[in-house]
């Protein structure tokens, strides 16, 4: 299995070989794996949460429980990512923007093993909404 190091060395002409595809499919099994994991230990926190104390409490167990449901909520969302991810690892498209057909880059995808856009890509989509918002 190659080291991140060997990933960052690797000649340009070897992006995404089979190698490459086999490290970032176990790298994101293994997110997928510990963000279930998290997931569960969450739900079960939260189904354990003391609901009954005295109202100086309240307050902060209240907000203990909303940083938890927001962490609970992000994580959700990283579920169908990672899985469309591992799809894009099966058809071959892994590793390249979805909008330019350009290499994502294996720096990128270390931070962000679910991106689907290249780092230019993105910013340009961002600075788009930032404009509709405005």
């Amino acid at each position: 299995m190659l080291t991140e190091k060997q990933l960052l060395r690797a000649p340009r002409k070897d992006y995404m070989n089979g190698e490459q595809l086999e490290f970032f499919r176990q790298r994101l099994l293994d997110l997928r794996k510990e963000l279930g994991v998290r997931l569960e230990r969450a739900k079960a926190e939260l189904s354990e949460e003391h609901r009954e104390c005295d109202e100086l409490d309240r307050a902060s167990v209240e907000e203990d429980i909303n940083l938890k449901v927001r962490a609970l909520n992000r994580d959700s969302k990283l579920l169908p990512k990672i899985e469309e991810a591992l799809r894009r690892i099966e058809d071959g498209s892994y590793g390249y923007c979805e909008a330019t057909g350009a290499p994502i880059g294996i720096e990128r995808l270390l931070l962000r093993p679910t991106a689907a856009f290249s780092a230019e890509e993105k910013n340009r989509q961002e600075a788009i909404e930032q404009a509709y918002r405005s």
